[in-house]
């Protein structure tokens, strides 16, 4: 019986050490700036290729799904995501640790991340068909046109000014264009210089924004004491999970749909899940900004459902997810598995053990994710005076790490800068780093959107508002754009004042 598979790795002692070291050591993987989950599953594919199928795949699906819980860690103590699907947390994250609160944040932030992973393998298991072929229903326009509304997102994700945000992220999307160009290898925004000819590491970017720039900004408070942090309990309330869960849920939702389509992932799930749950929260305890926990718990779960979402296509279609489920189909494939609509025909028992592999690790997830937290928020209790140059230091080894360059180090430190003055200035920079995740989105289906449309911005538009799934997009961003203008705000105002 095929469903049997599913509890193989269970009941396996091999396959079951397998997933727990690969969870346990994803998610200090991803904790540690600059060595990312994708990094760590593709080396492992040297080692792997000469092991049983079972064997390496329930090591990567562990290290897959620890790594992508595991940037939450390093985000909330630090202000330094050590994934990118982690930026989102750190914004509610790191106030919550700077109120003394950062054990009360990782245990909520490890459980709601193991409620969005059981909900994307839920997905996975019973709509994994319809999903995929809601997924394959996208055009270029429309990633076109999903990428333009993460854009405009950023409105919500820079206080009041949607002009400060706008600006942010077209600098995000600047940046992220600096390089040769992908089609025609001409040089942009290069300045003649060889070294920008590779682009600008996103990592190096990521780091300096938030790591270097938040050290850069505590400095002046060096002589201050170190928050004291109260760990009264680790594992959440039942009563704060039952509070939480309608937004995890839903957040869970966007963050499987948004994984499914391909070339996304989780970093995009978190941010749109962060800006959908600031928009539907009415009356939060704290601002979002200043450690609003449906601010924490929204991108949690949205980046861990889009594991399963990310596998959607990948078993289905034979199209990856994302970067990590890209390499996982090279792994397949090396062991004589052809990952697509056959493999679900003819290897249908593979499918149910990567379904119970997904669930063991989350599983693990939750264990691993619920311990040592207390020995951990010392690092937040450490002086001032040794922890903003511990910052540095981890920024400066994770920058370098990436592309072992010391040009990635300059531009790290340079970028740290640059968000110091943002910060003082009133700018945020998660519009930034938002920008430069959706650049080559933006540039790759901009392009093939022309070219499917035969170079005619008329056939681009007509097409927009004859396809269904065109003409929504682009009515969600009219009226994301519209809702942030002072004309909405005053009509609002206009026509439901507010009760005396």
């Amino acid at each position: 019986m095929d469903f049997a598979h599913f509890f193989m790795s269970w009941i396996d002692l091999q396959l079951l050490s397998l997933v727990a070291i690969g969870t346990f050591a994803g998610i200090y993987v991803g904790a540690i700036p600059g060595l990312s989950v994708t990094m760590a599953v593709s080396i492992l594919i040297s080692f792997t290729f000469s092991w049983e199928m079972y064997d390496a795949l329930s090591l990567m699906i562990g290290i897959y799904m620890g790594g992508v819980y595991g940037g939450s860690r390093t985000a909330i103590l630090l202000n330094i995501p050590g994934a990118p699907s982690a930026i989102a947390t750190a914004m509610d994250g790191y106030p919550l640790a700077q109120k003394g609160l950062a054990g009360e944040a990782i245990g909520l932030s490890t459980t709601m991340s193991a409620v969005g992973g059981f909900v994307g393998i839920a997905v996975l298991g019973f709509a994994a068909p319809a999903v995929s072929e809601f997924a394959l229903t996208f055009q270029p326009r429309d990633y076109l046109l999903l990428a333009v509304l993460g854009i405009l997102l950023v409105g919500s994700l820079s206080g009041e000014s949607l002009v400060k945000g706008i600006f942010a992220g077209a600098l995000g999307l600047t940046i992220g264009c600096v390089g040769l160009d992908p089609l025609t290898a001409q040089e942009r925004f290069t300045f003649g210089q060889i070294e920008l000819w590779g682009g600008i590491s996103f990592i190096a970017v990521m780091i300096g924004l938030f790591g270097v720039s938040e050290a850069l900004q505590q400095l002046q408070h060096v002589d201050s004491e170190a928050v004291k942090q109260v760990i009264r309990r680790i594992v959440p309330q039942w009563s704060s999970v039952v509070k939480y869960l309608p937004i995890s849920m839903q957040s869970s939702l966007i963050g499987v749909i948004i994984g499914a389509l391909p070339g996304t992932g989780g970093d995009i799930a978190a941010l749109m899940s962060y800006d959908y749950a600031k928009r539907v929260t009415k009356n939060p305890e704290v601002p979002f900004g200043q450690g609003a926990k449906e601010g924490l718990i929204a991108p949690e779960a949205a980046n861990n459902a889009a594991v399963g979402g990310a596998f959607v296509p990948m078993l289905t279609l034979g199209i990856p997810g994302d970067a990590v489920t890209a390499i996982i189909i090279g792994a397949m494939f090396i062991h004589g598995l052809n990952p697509g609509p056959m493999l679900m025909i003819e290897r249908p028992e593979m499918f149910w053990f990567i379904l119970g592999a997904l669930v063991l690790a989350t599983i693990f997830m939750l264990i691993f994710g619920l311990t040592g937290i207390r020995l951990f928020v010392k690092i937040v209790e450490l002086p001032r005076a040794v922890l903003f140059p511990l910052i540095l230091l981890l920024s400066i080894v994770g920058a370098f790490a990436v592309n072992n360059s010391i040009i990635d180090v300059y531009f790290m430190l340079g970028f740290g800068v640059l968000g110091y003055f943002m910060k003082m200035y009133g700018y945020q920079i998660g519009p930034v780093i938002l920008g430069v995740i959706l650049s080559r989105l933006i540039d790759d289906n901009w392009r093939r959107a022309i070219i499917s449309d035969q170079e005619s911005l008329p056939r681009l538009f007509h097409g927009i508002f004859t396809s269904p799934l065109s003409a929504v997009l682009m009515i969600a961003v009219i009226l994301i754009f519209v809702s942030n203008t002072p004309l909405w705000s005053w009509g609002k105002r206009k026509l439901f004042p507010a009760q005396p």
